[in-house]
């Protein structure tokens, strides 16, 4: 926890921080966990049990069972101990859901007498907008707070709230993906209103690309990496259906469905560009370059097909923009040599073939041809894909080490994230910039996780 927490904060991900470990001297817990031995078996494309099949059936069923996931095998036993995180608050979307249910519920068995929607003289009530306030202070005072407390124009800084608490939370999932991380259960309990990412419980940091992955076990596919920002969109709605009904008694509304649908309405675009722009930096291209977005999707489809690495894919095509960045150079064989790379510094988890080669060719034309008359492409690319994130396996020698009184490789790991876009020491390259081990790819605690 946390060190992942202070990679997301150099990462330039908004995060809650990590402020203390506590653990007890002689209080311990049992829990279900995976023991060393314990790994996925897959079969090789060979292997009898699918002679039966097509190549391509044999490829498809091969590729699913690598995102298989399984339940822990063995209890341990670990101290007990409390992490301190601090944040400029812990409002979640879940706290405001509670309190409008319970307004709402005392509104409605209270609609005869008053016959009003809103009951606005209830304790619930004014608990649920002293939490709005609450809200509009900690997370966006400048904007929802100083302009309209003075006047209690609860209308007003609501709305302002939810408009920040939108593009909060788009540009949080939207950085989620750009560095490869998975939140593994981002519910509403989960999903802070000022988008400050939390539960660093079930996470985990992307290897080879898969828009469903999840290192978490229940996440399902809801919760899955390319879904995040689906999923930070459903919390927003949540959210809006919180705050929307303290806007309209302000404002006398007996009906919140307008007020509602042109919020949420709103918020799909937000989110929609917030995703949009960091796939578009991603490439190299300006925060406004619409025709990347094709690029985007025809990219997408190679590397789902494609065993391939997110960070090291990424930072290898960082590579090619740096060592090439005459864009009227088109030998574009030789930019695909520097993509492939060599060994562990290889984005690709098998050798491509001959049409999937030509395939990444061909992206790495139509790239270079649509990239002529950007500016800093390499830099831009520099900083939006870094070249170390904390890996799993990375993680699990970390905290295995400490557990048994070694922290060297704690305080490595501690050092290298905060210079996740710099190149490192050749000794940090060697041992951190690579694809992750082919074991590490089916190992229980270290692939997947209860």
């Amino acid at each position: 926890e946390f060190l992942a927490s202070e990679a997301m904060w150099n990462l330039g991900v908004r995060t809650t921080r990590a402020l203390s470990l506590v653990v007890s001297g002689q209080d311990k817990s049992y829990r279900p966990w995976y023991s060393e031995s314990f790994k996925l078996k897959i079969p090789a494309i060979d292997d009898p049990r699918l002679a039966q099949y097509s190549d391509q059936q044999k490829a498809q069923i091969i590729s699913q069972l690598r995102n298989e996931k399984a339940d822990p095998n063995m209890m341990i036993e670990e101290p007990c101990a409390i992490t301190c995180r601090v944040c400029t608050s812990f409002v979640r979307v879940g706290h405001l859901d509670l309190f409008a249910r319970r307004a709402e519920k005392q509104s409605r068995e209270n609609a005869k007498t008053n016959k009003s929607r809103y009951d606005t003289t209830t304790l619930a009530w004014k608990e649920l907008e002293q939490l709005v306030w609450h809200a509009c202070y900690r997370e966006f005072r400048t904007e929802a707070y100083d302009p309209f407390i003075a006047s209690a124009d609860i209308a007003a800084a609501a709305t302002v709230l939810l408009q920040k608490s939108a593009e909060r939370l788009s540009e949080m999932a939207a950085n989620w993906i750009r560095v490869g991380f998975a939140q593994g259960n981002f519910n509403g309990d989960n999903c802070l209103v000022g988008g400050h990412t939390m539960d660093y419980g079930p996470f985990g940091f992307m290897d080879e690309y898969n828009p469903l992955f999840a290192k978490w076990t229940g996440s399902g596919q809801h919760f899955g990496f390319m879904n995040q920002p689906s999923a930070a969109l459903a919390n927003f709605q949540v959210l809006a259906e919180s705050v929307v009904p303290v806007i309209c008694a302000a404002k006398g509304l007996q009906d919140p469905t307008d007020t509602l649908e042109k919020i949420l309405e709103d918020a799909q675009e937000t989110f929609q560009l917030a995703f949009d722009k960091v796939l578009r930096k991603k490439m190299g291209f300006s925060d406004d370059s619409i025709e990347a977005d094709d690029l985007w999707t025809s990219l997408e489809t190679l590397l789902r097909n494609n065993r391939v690495d997110w960070t090291v894919f990424w930072r290898q095509l960082t590579m090619v923009a740096a060592e090439y960045d005459d864009y009227t150079f088109d030998d574009y064989e030789a930019m695909l040599e520097v993509l492939i790379s060599e060994g562990n510094k290889s984005p690709f988890y098998e050798p491509l073939s001959a049409e999937s080669q030509s395939q990444f060719l061909e992206f790495i034309k139509r790239w270079r041809q649509m990239l002529q008359g950007e500016q800093d492409v390499a830099e831009r690319m520099r900083m939006a894909n870094p070249k170390y994130v904390l890996r799993e396996w990375m993680l699990v020698k970390a905290y295995s080490n400490a557990g048994n009184g070694n922290e060297e490789l704690l305080n490595d790991l501690y050092e290298l994230i905060q210079r996740p876009y710099e190149e490192g020491t050749p000794e940090e390259e060697e041992l951190y910039y690579r694809r992750t081990p082919d074991e590490a790819l089916m190992a229980g605690g270290t692939a997947f996780m209860s």
